[in-house]
């Protein structure tokens, strides 16, 4: 998994939103090659290489890089000194207009209309001016982009309102009698403007600070590393260093209840690590010399001494940070359709807009004109799409810190909406649903030997094997107690087995092939070796001085959670299919063990590709789990490819879904994110997609004939700001979700 290694220099696209110069702080298509380091969170593809916005929706844009601390967040002080000025200017234009409706308050005694109209412009100047510029240069921005947006809408809302007043109020003479009140008064609409542009802010203030939460779960993995690390010198002195000085072979010691600084191997000592806060699972791991350890989990009360392996940004920890940052980033497929909605939505609200202004200009009672302005400003102000944009990505980053948290990590936005329609998985056993490291399991000795015997020949003579299978036996007979001798005239005999000599006597070791080559009748010993082979062991007879002597059987547990998670998986509606290179037998004596639904033994690594292709060909959405070099062409070609993060880097990098632990109950929990994520979206289109649905027309007055009911634009502009504040509330429910 290396694309940690070039997230800053990650080559990004984006349309270019115009050739003419908009400024220092408009993002540039081309910023990701020189080095970019903010994004939008609704459009990826655009970054900058400063604070600034997006030239498409407007939006403040975000650090790409998220770090431990709480950084500053120009986009939010600016917003806030904006809002606190328009607050406070707002009031009192709020009060010079609205306060004639008080009862027992004369607004013309205390002040005159004429100098009220004044008041009220000088005062509601600088909050659409100052306090409300940034959503005039968006809206210009979008215009000359041609991505109209909810700043399209603002400024186009408030500027005709601000427009208009000034209009009336230094010009009264030019308006006929259809915008005048019964006083003969052109009305001015200075507090609509001003509260329209401060409750805007408000709504910008808080969704700022709701967006940053959504980057909770990559703080507080951030915030796990330990800040330094005890390594161990030449000479046996101890020092603390900070972590970035760690370099891979440097031996630390991890005393008890400290951090492990890095990834490593132990070297010394024994103790228990809490890995929960990188695999989700509660229960400390045993770890004694060989044993890895990862970074930033918690010793237990063992000392240990490890050896680094992984240092920087090439730690899980650091890894795992990358990954759920780039799928926060990522674009979910359903955004596409979003988008289109979208882009097609504002033209549509400026007509309807339009339309409104006309119907109540020609049929709406006197002032007529008047009435239609107002109106017109509140469909364009309540139907800013605000909410519609943000239904998704929040819901996708707060999803992705989510599956950190439990262990699951996401390549991208589309593996999570997709995961929940998977109906097939194939699973390889080994590593997958097995442990992936063969242990013995049993020893049978011929008449005239000992278990003992039998078994310390075969460890012995196994030394000079690399097998994978030799090395279980090995281990094997040290757990025991039984210590291997000294060889001689070692021989590997290719697909049978080895040979050699122990002492005075003649050792062989291998299949039956191996027995029949060297003229051994192993009869006897057949019947029990195949009954091995039925319960999924590999069986290898054991001959001295040639003859018989007994049987040593290997076999690659199945994982705890394994059957666990295979049942979870069935009652969800899962078929799982086995793919292994394994014999028949065996990998049919564990899908029986398991129940798994369908077994497809003996296929080399090019032929799983294939396998894949032919299950998608009959019309399933296939998912593959799998953690060895040889599982990635068919971890590529699924749907889904879930890689166990106990496997190998490529796998890892060819997968959609990572299981941190590496075991199946990882694809159960990933299914009910993906699910709730899914659902989470849904929930925020209804708001966005019934708000608008409903919004737009009540404030062009649909409902004034029969109920005599119109939608100030303040109300609008109240409402609008909450419809964002929402949808970002309730992306971050899924936090809490359980799964």
């Amino acid at each position: 998994m290396d694309q940690h290694r070039h997230s800053d220099g990650h080559v990004h696209t984006a349309h270019r939103a115009g050739s003419h110069d908009e400024g220092k702080t408009q993002p540039r298509a081309d910023a990701g090659q020189s080095g970019a380091r903010y994004i939008c969170p609704m459009h990826p593809e655009v970054v900058s290489d400063q604070p600034g916005d997006c030239p498409k929706c407007g939006m403040a844009l975000e650090p790409r890089q998220v770090t431990a601390k709480e950084e500053e967040n120009p986009e939010l002080q600016d917003m806030t000194r904006r809002l606190w000025v328009g607050l406070v200017l707002a009031v009192p234009v709020v009060i010079l207009a609205m306060g004639g409706m008080i009862p027992g308050v004369n607004m013309e005694a205390l002040v005159p209309h004429g100098i009220r109209v004044w008041l009220e412009l000088a005062l509601a100047t600088p909050v659409v001016l100052w306090s409300g510029w940034p959503f005039f240069v968006r809206g210009y921005r979008s215009v000359i982009n041609k991505n109209p947006n909810m700043f399209t809408l603002i400024a186009l809302g408030t500027g005709v309102a601000y427009l208009y007043s000034v209009i009336a109020a230094a010009f009264p003479q030019v308006f006929p009698a259809s915008f005048r009140d019964e006083a003969g008064q052109v009305g001015v609409y200075f507090e609509a403007a001003a509260v329209i542009v401060t409750l805007v802010l408000l709504g910008q203030v808080m969704e700022l600070r709701a967006r940053s939460q959504t980057n909770a779960a990559i703080k507080a993995l951030l915030g796990l590393a330990p800040k330094t690390a005890r390594r161990l010198g030449d000479d046996g002195s101890e020092e603390d260093v900070p972590l970035e000085q760690v370099q891979i072979g440097d031996r630390l010691r991890v005393r008890p209840g400290e951090k492990v600084p890095v990834d490593g191997v132990v070297v010394e000592g024994s103790s228990s690590v809490d890995e929960s806060m990188i695999t989700g699972e509660p229960i400390p791991v045993e770890k004694a010399q060989g044993e890895n350890v990862i970074g930033a989990t918690v010793n237990g009360t063992g000392s240990l001494v490890i050896e680094a392996q992984r240092v920087g940004s090439d730690t899980l920890l650091a890894q795992i940070v990358q990954m759920v940052a780039e799928a926060s980033r990522s674009r979910a497929p359903i955004q596409n359709l979003v988008d289109v909605v979208a882009s097609y939505f504002v033209p549509a609200v400026v007509v309807t807009a339009v339309i409104t202004f006309i119907v109540w200009g020609i049929w709406g009672p006197e002032p007529a004109m008047a009435y239609a302005l107002i109106n017109a400003v509140a469909v364009l102000i309540i139907a800013c799409p605000c909410a519609l944009g943000l239904a998704t990505p929040m819901s996708i980053m707060v999803a992705s810190g989510k599956g950190a948290s439990l262990g699951v990590l996401f390549k991208n936005a589309e593996a999570i909406q997709t995961l929940r329609r998977v109906d097939t998985l194939i699973v390889d056993k080994t590593g997958t649903l097995t442990e992936g490291r063969p242990r013995l399991q049993d020893v049978v000795a011929a008449e005239g030997f000992t278990e003992d015997q039998v078994l310390r020949l075969a460890a012995t003579l196994e030394h000079g094997s690399e097998h994978p299978l030799a090395a279980a036996i090995v281990q094997g007979a040290e757990a025991r107690g039984v210590s291997p001798e000294r060889y001689t005239d070692f021989e590997s005999v290719t697909g049978k087995g080895v040979k050699g000599r122990v002492g005075e006597q003649a050792v062989a070791l291998g299949n039956r092939a191996l027995m029949e080559a060297e003229g051994i009748a192993a009869d006897r010993l057949a019947e029990r070796a195949e009954a091995l082979r039925a319960e999924g062991k590999t069986a290898m007879f054991v001959a001295i001085d040639g003859r018989p002597a007994g049987l040593v059987a290997v076999a690659d547990p199945v994982k705890e959670t394994t059957p666990e998670a295979i049942r979870a998986l069935h009652q969800d509606g899962i078929r799982i299919v086995m793919l292994t290179g394994d014999s028949q037998t065996t990998a049919q004596a564990v899908a029986r063990r398991l129940g798994i639904d369908e077994v497809i033994a003996e296929v080399l690594p090019e032929q799983k590709a294939e396998k894949v292709k032919a299950l998608q060909a009959e019309g399933r959405f296939v998912a593959m789990a799998g953690d060895g070099i040889n599982d990635a062409p068919a971890l590529a070609q699924a749907q889904v490819g879930i890689a166990m993060g106990t496997g190998t880097d490529v796998a890892m990098e060819s997968a959609g879904v990572t299981l941190v632990k590496g075991d199946l109950m990882g694809i159960v929990r990933a299914r009910r994110l993906s699910r709730a994520t899914m659902r989470n979206i849904k929930q925020n289109l209804v708001f966005a997609f019934g708000y608008n649905s409903l919004g737009v027309p009540i404030a062009a007055g649909v409902l004034y004939p029969a109920f005599g009911v119109l939608l100030s634009p303040i109300i609008a502009a109240a409402a609008m700001s909450f419809s964002s504040v929402s949808v970002v509330g309730n992306a971050l429910r899924l936090r809490r979700q359980t799964v």
